[in-house]
């Protein structure tokens, strides 16, 4: 599975599925946007996270699982019976590592039975990084993992599309991988460590103006178990999680149950279909919060915008504005969604030019 046909499917509800397996992680990036550490021990619980892989059925079950942390590759068992779970089921499997393990020069065997186990590989790079882990250190494992057939990408993080590292950095890899490695570059954004520093938020757009957010598409697990409808950390972090947002938990729900509120709730169908101010104004309720992400938090104290949503989005009429709005936003393919949703100035990057023969899973 390459990066493209994933970032590609981001738009489509329920099409995917992120699990944080770990807060831990043995770097402290002073960017996180988790806020990760060595030290921390928050994660889900292992069985409940197999259980709840262990749900899916062939009928029922996301096209994609994402595997992140944190560092997952610090349960590569854990990363191995997941992904062997989801395959049955007819899920494909990603994985996001900081590489850690490659400062060693080598790829720990535990760790490469797991990421043999996955359908794609995607290697974290950039500046506070390597501050840890050598560039040529991560070239040469990521080298390591195409050899063993599994797809790869860079996920590669700056300050912009100004940023000198990118420019550097997205250089390099077109070098060592001759452009057939592709990358999804994002902008650092005030989450985690990087909240006292990074620049701030994107602003949401003006009140009543439509802008969807493919973003509340696909459930993400919270490291305490929750699933939210929301992979912004701050949402992901927020106790009590806002009431339109919160989808249930591992411990007591399945995937049917999760994709069945993912896919049914009004709210969400119109913040994935006009946007959360638009909804907003809408229902008569003045904009909350300084960003986008702010003022879709605030929307599940609104009784109104509840009452407005089932109005418009409920049944399949909802179904069919919500199925329209996924077709909308993909129908630029991957380099579109990362146009919107990533560092648009890199966007072509996320598609690699086409090896000159064979492929990866």
């Amino acid at each position: 599975m390459e990066l493209g046909e994933l970032v590609g499917r981001r738009p489509f509800p329920a099409a995917g599925l992120l699990l944080g397996l770990t807060r831990r992680c043995p770097l402290s990036c002073s960017h996180c946007s988790t806020g990760s550490s060595a030290t921390t021990r928050e994660e889900p619980d292992a069985n409940h996270l197999v259980r709840f892989v262990g749900s899916f059925t062939e009928e029922n079950r996301p096209d994609v699982v994402m595997l992140t942390g944190g560092e997952p590759l610090l349960l590569p068992g854990l990363v191995g019976e997941l992904s062997a779970r989801a395959r049955a089921a007819g899920s494909r499997t990603a994985l996001l590592s900081g590489m850690f393990f490659a400062r060693s020069g080598r790829v720990p065997p535990s760790v490469m039975r797991a990421i043999e186990g996955v359908d794609h590989f995607s290697a974290s790079l950039d500046a506070p990084h390597e501050r840890e882990i050598p560039r040529a250190d991560v070239f040469r494992a990521v080298h390591r993992v195409r050899e063993a057939g599994v797809a790869v990408s860079f996920h590669l993080t700056g300050t912009g599309a100004d940023d000198p590292y990118l420019a550097d950095i997205t250089r390099a890899v077109d070098e060592e991988f001759g452009g057939q490695v592709p990358s999804l570059v994002n902008e650092v954004r005030p989450f985690g460590r990087a909240a006292s520093w990074a620049a701030p938020a994107r602003t949401g757009p003006g009140a009543g103006e439509v802008s969807p957010c493919a973003m509340a598409a696909w459930p993400v697990v919270a490291f305490d178990g929750a699933v939210l409808a929301c992979c912004n950390q701050d949402t992901v972090d927020l106790r009590p999680a806002p009431s339109h947002l919160y989808l249930g938990h591992i411990a007591t729900d399945d995937w049917a149950a999760v994709r069945r509120r993912a896919l049914e709730s009004p709210v969400l169908r119109m913040v994935r279909t006009v946007g959360p101010a638009h909804l907003a104004a809408r229902s008569g309720v003045p904009s909350r919060g300084a960003s986008y992400c702010d003022g879709c938090r605030a929307l599940g104290s609104e009784s109104a915008v509840a009452d407005e949503a089932r109005s418009v989005a409920a049944g399949a009429v909802g179904a069919l504005l919500d199925l329209t709005a996924a077709h909308r936003g993909a129908a630029e393919g991957p380099v579109g969604v990362v146009r919107h949703h990533g560092c648009a100035a890199y966007a072509p990057l996320v598609v690699a030019r086409a090896p000159a023969g064979g492929g990866s899973r």
